[in-house]
């Protein structure tokens, strides 16, 4: 079973109904591993997390940093390079490639669901 973080409410309770603002947190649906990109998160292939909250949008960019942080248990140069994933990692977003969604600069929405697949196999 996957990963499920705790939710974050944020600092918009009112008369004990939630509030709705811009730095409420975002529910990305699912992260999926695929490829042998699993086993840089303990083997685990399917993520469900809610993000913290944060002033700004959460994009592509800010979403790999806190995978990073949070997901990632082992050898994290065999999944980023830089601030972006290394080449040989395919990035789909809702099923279509990163790079026609804007790659790191994809804003995130509600339930949207990320899948990483390594490509790259060793022999």
């Amino acid at each position: 079973m996957g990963t499920v973080l705790p939710f974050c409410w944020g600092d918009a309770w009112h008369r004990g109904v939630l509030a709705h603002s811009r730095a409420s947190p975002l529910l990305v649906h699912c992260f999926y591993f695929r490829g042998g990109a699993e086993l840089l998160f303990d083997g685990v292939k399917k993520h469900q997390v809610t993000l913290p909250c944060q002033p700004e949008p959460w994009d592509i960019r800010n979403l790999l940093k806190w995978i990073k942080q949070n997901l990632l248990k082992e050898r994290p140069e065999l999944f980023m390079q830089g601030e972006s994933v290394r080449p040989g990692i395919l990035v789909l977003i809702n099923e279509a490639d990163w790079e026609l969604m804007g790659e790191l600069d994809y804003k995130l929405q509600d339930q949207d669901n990320v899948l990483f697949i390594s490509t790259l196999h060793g022999g």
